[in-house]
């Protein structure tokens, strides 16, 4: 078959393929057919005055370079001059030439459609795509004959050839095919070629992706083929990734924008590119469009899955027209644009975004106004989340007024409705209504008007009632307000918990009850009874009634072994179930169950362990705290083993008799100490420990640790033993640090009476004496600190002989 396509060449004759298609004749041209100048077939024949025929473009050139070479018009066949240069059509030869080409292209069309097919040879199958599209560049009837001929499947079908070379020439053939012919273009899209031609744009070769997404814009310039397109599964997504790609060719993505412009003329196509992440045609949409596609465009946005980013940007571009609608629309518009606000409004930028846009106001009003013109309660619902959203952007809404009033979002009165509404909604509404206080709580701006207004409103039995609902996120919306409430209303919040039956109860069941791993809920209710006063032994002695504290042991155990799984919310669940465990040391004291518990469950070695908790500084500050309190309680548990009276020789000769040692017992202590018995420090390995936080960055750890130490220097101790233990933990040298650096005067405090007491080893006072900067630190204190600071600096000073020993300023300390 290729023979057919085979030509000879004139000299002079062109090489592209345009004039090898124009040269290729089945039934040979006429001489009369050939213009004596082009060489080539009359298109348009014009005779001279001599009767001559040429191509008029042809011979209007020779005539027009005579003129210019300054010579009279000649025939350029005869070179015999003319007296006219009037050009007559030669209309008889032009219809024949035309009827000759339309035989010679009714056989081409013949052969072309034989050879356009999967199984024709390649050779045969290019030279027949060849054709196809030079007649169609050529003229634009042509492209009419090719529809009508039938031959536009069948190069359709080429695109499934096994030749790389076919497929991209029949790729190109159809887009010279469609190009400016809506008809073809229908015709195109007929079955699967849509398809077909989509599959082409994730090809691994660049030529068929760069061919096929230039024939798809083609048929996107035709309106009524966007929606098809846009119906093939991936088409829109594949053209989206294409323009953000970094790898394509520039002309590519060019084209892909430009196609997917076409495409936006079909709303379906626009909800799909803006799920696909092309959120811009959406969004204008929605800001131009008539009040139906506005409505149709705010309903897919609040379907959309959105990034934090796209959100952010969704809200600078719409947030104040979605605000608008929510003010000002129908009540389906309303809708429409409560859901897309909730969208927007849950990344913290977003949220900030609407606020500025006045999005407060319309929002406290639709949750506030009752009677006919309220909102349905599943849009309150959808209110409520935006507040809750908008609130937690961490915004200042102080000075936002909400009405002509100047009440703002902290009013007393605002606060009060919210209680109100929480008391008397539904679970979903109460849940989000509360997620709001939890964020007005968050902020140290807000949280005491808050505050003030739960106290007037007497509020607090009904927050604390939620701990026990059935739905989660309403238990953990209290539990966060809560323990936000918790630093300015502890005890307010203490003595609720033990009035309201079965309320603790099931707090401390939050807390223990992690399975499946420690989820939020757990972490903030650790941390809010961990935040309760700790000192309440009435709150105490209820958690030991109800078994907290032998759970709450259990949990910590199983964190330490890794039994427990992990989540982001171990850190402050395990500082909750120290900081609740912290609060038993404080009673052990007094109420034997936590004096027997403590020592059943090795409390020194639990807290010890803790106090290596790196990163973790509020559970070393509170491990500190119970070790402190632990060691406290050494002196009345150790037991001091009596020692036996002398006999009457002893009695007689007492210069000459020898006391008996007591052996293994604690040289602080003076008795027979036990880490688990009697919580002894030196026992439990704990001094080194305590004595590695002095050197902590955080001033709270280093307080807490240093007035554990302190417990060694105690009245009651063998304090030269005391001091002793410290120098061989290496704790005296932080503590000459901490007074030389003297960062706070509670610290100054605390180590100027344990250094005032290390200062009475006489070793120790020689070795520090020479030290100017420990002697200037003492001075320091002895003249700024308070009264009984200067005491003790006083005391410190004659230690290193800083002070004469005959000094009666200050009443002598015994």
């Amino acid at each position: 078959m290729a023979e057919v396509w085979e030509m000879n060449y004139d000299n002079g004759s062109q090489s592209d393929d345009s004039y090898h298609f124009e040269r290729r004749h089945i039934e040979p041209p006429f001489d009369s057919f050939i213009c004596p100048l082009t060489k080539q077939v009359f298109r348009d024949p014009v005779t001279i005055e001599n009767g001559q025929t040429f191509e008029r473009e042809a011979i209007e050139k020779w005539f027009r370079e005579c003129i210019d070479t300054g010579r009279p018009p000649i025939c350029p066949l005869t070179s015999k001059e003319l007296k006219s240069t009037d050009l007559k059509p030669s209309i008889a030869l032009r219809n024949t030439i035309e009827e000759w080409t339309a035989r010679n292209e009714a056989v081409k069309l013949e052969i072309a459609a034989s050879s356009l097919s999967p199984n024709s040879r390649e050779n045969d199958a290019l030279h027949a795509l060849k054709y196809v599209q030079h007649i169609c560049e050529k003229s634009k009837s042509n492209k009419h004959t090719i529809r009508n001929a039938g031959l536009i499947p069948n190069i359709v079908n080429l695109l499934k050839s096994g030749s790389k070379k076919v497929r991209c020439r029949a790729l190109e053939t159809l887009r010279s095919v469609a190009e400016e012919d809506a008809d073809n273009k229908e015709a195109m899209a007929t079955g699967d070629t849509i398809r077909t031609i989509v599959k082409f744009l994730s090809h691994e070769l660049s030529e068929e992706r760069e061919l096929a997404v230039s024939l798809l814009y083609e048929l996107s310039t035709s309106e009524s083929l966007c929606e098809k397109i846009g119906s093939v599964n991936g088409a829109i997504l594949i053209l989206v990734g294409m323009t953000s790609s970094q790898s394509e060719n520039i002309l590519t993505v060019e084209k892909a924008d430009k196609t997917l412009v076409n495409l936006e003329t079909c709303e379906k196509n626009v909800r799909q590119m803006a799920e696909n992440g092309r959120l811009h045609p959406l969004l204008t949409l929605l800001l131009e469009g008539d009040p139906d596609t506005k409505l149709s465009m705010a309903t897919h946005l609040g379907e959309v899955v959105l990034s934090n980013d796209v959100k952010t940007f969704v809200a600078e571009m719409v947030g104040y027209a979605l605000v608008e609608i929510m003010k000002s629309g129908t009540l389906q518009a309303r809708e429409a644009a409560l859901k897309a606000l909730n969208q927007i409004s849950s990344c913290e930028a977003g949220g900030k975004i609407l606020v500025e846009a006045g999005i407060l106001p319309p929002l406290i009003k639709d949750l506030f106004t009752v009677g006919i013109n309220q909102l349905p309660m599943k849009l309150k619902e959808i209110s409520a989340t935006v507040l809750a959203n908008v609130v937690s952007s961490a915004s200042n809404f102080e000075p936002i007024p909400l009405g002509p009033d100047g009440q703002t979002l902290v009013s007393e009165d605002i606060i009060h409705n919210l209680l109100h509404l929480i008391s008397n909604t539904g679970p979903a509404i109460e849940s989000k209504l509360l997620q709001v206080l939890v964020g007005l709580t968050s902020s140290p701006t807000t949280v005491l008007e808050v505050v003030v207004a739960i106290r007037t409103s007497g509020a607090t039995i009904s927050l604390i009632q939620f701990i026990e609902a059935s739905q989660r996120d309403l238990r953990l919306a209290s539990i966060r307000l809560l323990h936000n409430l918790a630093p300015h209303m502890g005890q307010e919040l203490a003595d609720a918990l033990r009035a309201a039956p079965g309320q603790l109860g099931g707090l401390v069941r939050v807390v223990t009850e992690a399975r499946g791993g420690i989820a939020e809920e757990q972490a903030s209710a650790a941390m809010l009874l961990a935040n309760l006063p700790i000192r309440d032994s009435g709150l105490t002695r209820s958690l030991l009634e109800e078994g907290a504290f032998r759970a709450i042991i259990l949990q910590i155990k199983e964190l330490r072994r890794g039994e427990t799984r992990g989540s982001r919310f171990v850190t402050s669940y395990l500082t909750g179930l120290v900081g609740i465990l912290t609060r038993l040391t404080f009673v052990i004291g007094q109420d034997q169950e936590a004096l027997d518990l403590a020592q059943e469950h090795d409390l020194v070695g639990l807290f010890s362990e803790h106090l290596q908790a790196n990163g973790l500084d509020e559970v070393q500050r509170l491990s500190a705290m119970a070790l402190e309190n632990l060691s406290a309680e050494t002196r009345k548990l150790t037991n001091i083993p009596e020692v036996p009276r002398p006999g009457p020789c002893g009695v007689l000769f007492s210069c000459f008799y020898k006391q008996p040692e007591v052996m293994g017992t604690c040289p602080v202590h003076l008795g027979i100490c036990s880490r688990r018995e009697t919580f002894c420090l030196l026992e439990g390995n704990s001094v080194k420990k305590l004595a590695a936080c002095l050197d902590h960055g955080n001033e709270a750890v280093v307080e807490a640790a240093l007035a554990a130490l302190s417990t060694l220097l105690d009245d009651g101790v063998d304090i030269d033993q005391g001091v002793q233990a410290l120098c061989e933990a290496e704790a005296v040298g932080p503590m000459l640090e901490i007074l030389k650096e003297g960062k706070t005067e509670v610290l100054r405090r605390r180590v100027v009476w344990a250094l005032e007491r290390v200062l009475r080893s006489g070793e120790v006072a020689a070795e520090v004496s020479g030290d100017a900067a420990v002697a200037s630190a003492l001075v320091d204190a002895f003249r700024h600190g308070d009264y009984r600071t200067r005491q003790v600096a006083e005391q410190a000073l004659r230690h290193v002989n800083r002070m004469p020993n005959f000094s009666g300023i200050f009443q002598k300390m015994g």
